[in-house]
This record gives structure tokens, C-alpha cells and sequence, in this order.
């Protein structure tokens, strides 16, 4: 399962002191688009190109693949090595527990984008209820008065003199 961080994340944090920060994407390509051959995509991330495989072989992070079957990298795939890093070296989570974590956060990255689907669909029927109701109120005749049932009287003519 591939899990990503949201589109709207910070730039990936810098690495290690002494570690370049990851070039910001450029017209060319975004936050997705695989563009780092292993050795730099490691470099970015402060870890062994063999850390790397690794965890691509757990599935906690999978770089998009040449037709050569070469991994390439991208600035989001850094970003998520990172925090991999993050959690295990300062947190010390184990692998098993960061991949939970990975999975988890995928899960509400789906449902937030369905809450925000279901939202603007509610908007989109409520202002078709409200433009409904109105049109139905155009329609009605105005010579017509609404009468509260509860205060009608009942008028009885009496005997005739």
C-alpha cells in the first residue's frame, strides 16, 4: 500500500547537518512526479541507499519504477523517508508500528477527502432545496389568505322570526 502525505505538506524538512534539502519542485514536475535515482533520493534523507530498499521491500515507501525496473524517487517520497526516520530513531517505533502509522494516516486522507465530497454535495442539494422552495412560493396565488385552523368559528343561523 502506498501511502503519501497530503498534497497541501511542507517542503520535506532539511536532512542532517551537512545534507542537502531537497530542491523544491520546479515547473517541470510537482511533489509527485518520481525524479530521484536511489543514491540521491538516500542522500535527501540522510540514509543508506540499502535502507532505502529495505523499505521499499516492507512497502512503507514505494518509489514509482523505470520501464528498467529502476527506482525513482520523489520530493514526497523523501518527505515520508524522513519521517519513517523521524519515528524510529526519536520516537522508537518499530517498523511494524510505523507502518500502522503510515496505513492509519493514509485511511484519513481518504475519508477527509470524502467528508469534504459529501460537503459539497450537501451544499449543492441544499441550495437546490432552497432554489426549489423559493420557485414553489412564486407559484402560489396571492389572493388566498392561510387560516389558522385552531381559531375557526363555526357560525349556526338561528330560528327564523
Amino acid at each position: 500500500m502506498k501511502s503519501r502525505p497530503s498534497r497541501t505538506a511542507d517542503p520535506p524538512p532539511a536532512g542532517p547537518p551537512g545534507t542537502p534539502a531537497a530542491p523544491r519542485p520546479g515547473p517541470a514536475h510537482d511533489d509527485d512526479t518520481p525524479v530521484y535515482v536511489i543514491s540521491i533520493a538516500a542522500q535527501l534523507a540522510g540514509m543508506h541507499p540499502q535502507t532505502l530498499r529495505a523499505y521499499d521491500r516492507l512497502g512503507l515507501v514505494t518509489p514509482g519504477r523505470t520501464s528498467g525496473r529502476g527506482r525513482r524517487y520523489s520530493v514526497r517520497d523523501v518527505a515520508l523517508l524522513r519521517e519513517v526516520q523521524r519515528l524510529s530513531q526519536e520516537e522508537g517505533v518499530n517498523l511494524q508500528g510505523i507502518r500502522r502509522i503510515l496505513e492509519l494516516g493514509s485511511q484519513v486522507m481518504v475519508l477527509q477527502a470524502q467528508v469534504r465530497q459529501l460537503t459539497e454535495e450537501l451544499a449543492t442539494a441544499r441550495t437546490e432545496a432552497e432554489r426549489r422552495v423559493a420557485e414553489a412560493h412564486k407559484s402560489h396565488r396571492r389572493d388566498l389568505v392561510p387560516v389558522d385552523r385552531s381559531a375557526i368559528v363555526v357560525w349556526r343561523p338561528g330560528p327564523r322570526r
